[in-house]
């Protein structure tokens, strides 16, 4: 008998620990441990199980804390090191809680999974732990606005996954780490887009190494520090950037020439240095709108001479030129420059006549030539623009002249208007632009790099609201308005602008709604439409009040876990709660079944009623469902998006098994009714094969529709061609590209059921795994035929052709076939070997190959266009390659051989080029030395041959 009942005690205790320690016990006790080391966490932090007692701000997955948002909640404390138990943890938000102080622990380098750790706007200090660089798969890495001291830890380095690096606004010091033997460096981030790291103490010369061509970089923020000699040429080589910043440093000598080939810089500040020779030649900067370069020590410079370089860049909104040398008179052509707003020309040598003439631009707002030599002017009534020439000699004599009263320009920017004045709120509460008494979240906003100065263009604050409501209602957030206003420039040439966002439903939020708000700025979800070109920004968060707050606040209830499992297993408890507890455990497993039957059947959630039809017959799809995929791509976060289109976005998004995915968000416009939706899917489950990007699964609820694929890592042929993605493709890399895509078109013409015709094949189209495997996208769109409705019995995708892809036979009769598909893998193919896109300053890539073609002559006289990567190489195969491309482009698709043909063909080539058509390709992602290992070239084959220099060889030499 005493047995019996040690057996039913045992029973009831394990039937205890699973409902009472549901979430996995190290989880339980790190969050534990913050529950105890924080002041101000939420109300709702009570009870044993965070996952199951749904404490705010922790998200779970499968019974693991996956992540921590708690963004302005107040939060005061250190973060303790048991966060470094969170082995699951993906996200790590804790943005906007001054009262977090203390320094990061080291055992944050046990997070592995964590892809965002946002720390932005706390009080955090001490040095950034070398550990940091353990966390390889982080994307976002914001420490901005805290207190760090020390060195940035070159580890970071080792954070190839980065998209985003911002260390602005602190206090670190010492030099920008670049790699050395064995030691990393941040030159090694060529994926990151994104170094921020002004506002600190860094000191020591801009390394060379730092940039490199293949780099992604678009923003460089190095303003406000201590760094000293030359500008590296090196930076000349960054084609990608967008906005410049070093400005407020030590910098001397000539700006590098090459600078000029930065054609995509938007902002570039160069002010406050101590940079001298010429001013810089500016005439290839063709999309340049804001320019600073005051302050320095440039040799003295004709201002006609320099200005007639200006001529060309239509796009320049402000010129902010003060004390650099200038001399010479104003020539009356720079005012009609025709986006100009203002133009900065204090304390120079400018001399003679000011006419600003009759064609001035009519957008002009300021001209400052305080302090110069100017000594007539020819007025004119109609100026509308603020005109300052106070300590010129034509003021002398006519000090009373309104253009030489003021000193100083001093722009009034207005607010957003208000139409609520007469609205009368009590307590804090504010009135909203709906004039509506509620508690806002508030904060700013700061442009660090603005690409205009006109500040008082009421369409600003129109485009910014609608930016801001739009990422609300793409996220789901209860947002009913935003108000802007008291916008000001800092003493950084910042420009700062307050926000106040208010609440739909009631007059204050609760926590969930400003934490999501809060990871939207800190996660950098939020993009302002680019219209305006507002560059990088940060926001800064006010510390959020009582009322903004649903439920109590102040208390602080923390339990202790283990006490309460000990005190449910005293006897006389477990007695009294055994019924309550079997009700809770019989539902438990209810539930269970149910989500287990629901996974097991991906349609469950399918509504008959929307989609018109019966639940899709998928084969090994998903159905995920918004919530899900919500959490894997962080809020559909800027930081994760890795592509658009007509269609919509594409995120990388992180499943909570470590499995990375491609999530293709359609947009509401292009999106299609349930039952085509439906047949889509069915049809892109049945596709499978090792060259095309598998469907893992899809999501149609709450008015959405997303496809989700398997995530391929080395990204575009097109970005590895242009060399953007640091991948080396050798010629024994090409061939395996292009038998490895023509495979996964001739599975669609011909193995898959039905069969499908691609319609767009381009290399924005042919992805690269971590092998280097070729694996064809996009042939599932979001809009598509339903089986049944395609052309000539083939099932094709409503994607719209790509100029210079596209089939002119198609083109010209609109009769699709799979010899379309072999047209544009044809253009594909003169891609692979010269690395011009279809279309390139107006010439047509097939065109150009025909011309140039002589087959009289080795390689058939194709050096002038082959990609120069491959020049000097062997390129064994590559006429038999050159007539395959130029048999697929044929003006008839009966004259196309089929893709199965151009497989075996391919094939062959790859023989004669010493490969093994069926072998594996690069043995990992890693090994991208462009080196081609344990090839055979066996020098038999009239076809091998090897370009050395501009000319082909006379004779075929061994190698």
């Amino acid at each position: 008998m005493g047995s019996r009942i040690q057996v039913f005690l045992l029973v009831i205790s394990v039937q205890i620990l699973l409902v009472v320690a549901f979430t996995n016990p190290q989880d339980v006790a790190a969050i534990s441990a913050l529950n105890d080391a924080w002041q101000n966490t939420p109300p709702s932090w009570v009870g044993q199980d965070p996952c199951d007692n749904n404490w705010e701000g922790i998200q779970c997955t499968n019974s693991r804390v996956t992540a921590i948002t708690l963004a302005s909640m107040n939060l005061t404390g250190q973060l303790p090191g048991d966060i470094g138990s969170l082995s699951e943890l993906l996200t790590l938000d804790l943005s906007y809680n001054l009262g977090l102080t203390g320094s990061l622990p080291v055992l944050i380098g046990k997070l592995t999974k964590l892809s965002n750790l946002l720390l932005v706007g706390c009080n955090f200090f001490g040095p950034i732990p070398n550990e940091i660089g353990s966390l390889q798969r982080l994307v976002m890495l914001a420490l901005n606005s805290n207190r760090f001291t020390g060195n940035i830890p070159p580890t970071i380095g080792n954070l190839t996954n980065l998209y985003w690096l911002d260390l602005a606004d602190n206090k670190l010091k010492g030099t920008i780490p670049v790699s050395s033997g064995t030691t990393p460096g941040l030159d090694m981030l060529v994926n990151t887009k994104h170094f921020h790291f002004g506002k600190n103490n860094l000191s020591g010369e801009i390394p060379s190494k730092l940039f490199s061509s293949n780099m992604s970089l678009i923003h460089l923020l190095l303003d406000s520090n201590q760094l000293s000699g030359n500008i590296p040429s090196t930076l000349g080589s960054m084609q990608n950037l967008e906005a410049l910043r070093l400005d407020r440093n030590l910098l001397r000598g000539s700006i590098p020439s090459n600078l000029n080939n930065l054609v995509h810089v938007r902002e570039l500040f160069l002010s406050n240095n101590q940079l001298s020779g010429s001013l810089p030649n500016l005439t290839g900067m063709a999309t340049l709108t804001y320019m600073s370069i005051s302050n320095n020590s440039f040799n003295g410079s004709d201002v006609t001479a320099w200005f007639s370089t200006l001529q060309s860049l239509t796009t320049l909104t402000t010129l902010m030129m003060e004390n650099v040398g200038l001399q010479g008179e104003i020539p009356t052509t720079l005012f009609g420059l025709p986006q100009l707003q203002t133009l900065v020309l204090r304390n120079n040598k400018l001399n003679g006549t000011l006419d600003v003439g009759s064609s001035f631009n009519s957008q002009l707002q300021l001209i400052d030539l305080w302090n110069n030599s100017i000594d007539s002017f020819t007025y004119r009534e109609d100026l509308k623009f603020e005109l300052i020439l106070g300590q010129n000699p034509f003021c002398t004599g006519a000090s009373q002249n309104k253009y030489c009263i003021v000193e100083q320009y001093s722009p009034i920017y207005p607010t957003q208007t208000n139409n609520c004045m007469s609205t009368t709120c009590s307590s804090d509460k504010i009135a909203s632009p709906k004039c509506v008494c509620e508690y806002p979240y508030t904060g700013t906003i700061v442009f660090r790099a603005l690409s205009f100065s006109y500040l008082g263009d009421p369409n600003i604050y129109t485009s910014l609201t609608n930016s801001l409501m739009g990422s609300f209602q793409s996220l789901k957030l209860p947002v009913d308005s935003v108000s802007l206003g008291n916008l000001t420039t800092d003493s950084d040439n910042y420009f700062v602008l307050s926000v106040q966002i208010f609440p739909s439903g009631q007059d204050h939020f609760n926590r969930t709604g400003i934490y999501e708000i809060a990871f939207m700025f800190s996660n950098q979800t939020f993009k302002p439409d680019d219209k305006f070109g507002f560059g990088p920004y940060v926001f800064h968060a006010a510390t959020p009040t009582y009322g903004n707050f649903e439920g109590s606040a102040g208390t602080n209830n923390k339990s202790s876990s283990t006490g309460i499992i000990i005190g449910a297993a005293v006897g006389g408890s477990v007695l009294l709660l055994l019924s309550l507890l079997a009700g809770i455990y019989a539902f438990r497993q209810k539930r269970r079944a149910e989500i287990a039957d629901k996974q097991n059947n991906p349609f469950a959630s399918w509504d008959p009623s929307k989609s018109d039809g019966d639940v899709p017959q998928l084969k090994g799809a998903r159905n995920f469902t918004f919530e899900e995929l919500r959490k894997y791509t962080n809020n559909f976060s800027e930081a994760n998006s890795i592509g658009s289109g007509g269609y919509g976005k594409v995120y990388r998004g992180t499943l909570p098994t470590g499995q990375l995915v491609a999530v293709k968000r359609a947009q509401h416009g292009s999106m299609q009714g349930g039952i085509e939706f439906k047949s889509e899917i069915e049809l892109l489950s049945r596709v499978h094969h090792k060259n095309i990007v598998s469907l893992v699964g899809f999501c149609f609820e709450q008015d959405e529709q997303m496809l989700v694929y398997e995530y391929i890592p080395n990204g575009t042929l097109r970005e590895s061609l242009l060399g953007k993605s640091g991948i080396r493709l050798d010629w024994m890399r090409r061939l395996r590209i292009a038998v490895g895509s023509a495979r996964g078109l001739q599975y669609l013409h011909e193995l898959a059921n039905p069969t499908i015709i691609h319609r767009d094949v381009k290399t924005n189209n042919i992805l690269l795994d971590e092998r280097l495997n070729a694996k064809v996208a996009d042939f599932g769109l979001s809009k598509s035929k339903a089986i049944g409705d395609s052309e000539k019995d083939h099932i094709t995708t409503q994607v719209k052709g790509t100029m210079g892809y596209m089939d002119p036979e198609y083109y010209m009769t609109n009769q699709l076939t799979e010899k379309s598909d072999v047209y544009s893998f044809g253009v594909v193919m003169l891609e692979l070997i010269t690395a011009r896109q279809p279309i390139e300053k107006g010439k047509y890539i097939v065109r150009e190959v025909k011309q140039k073609m002589d087959k009289t002559k080795v390689g058939y006289n194709l050096h002038d266009v082959l990609d120069t990567a491959i020049l000097g190489t062997t390129l064994g195969g590559l006429e038999k390659f050159v007539d395959l491309a130029m048999r697929c482009v044929e003006e008839s698709g009966a004259q196309r051989p089929t893709m199965g043909e151009v497989v075996n063909e391919i094939e062959n080539i790859m023989r004669i080029a010493g490969l093994n058509p069926n072998a594996e390709s690069a043995t990992t992602s890693a090994n991208f030395d462009g080196i081609s290992r344990g090839y055979s070239h066996p020098y038999s084959d009239e076809s091998l041959f090897v370009y050395s220099g501009a000319f082909p060889p006379s004779k075929l030499e061994p190698q």
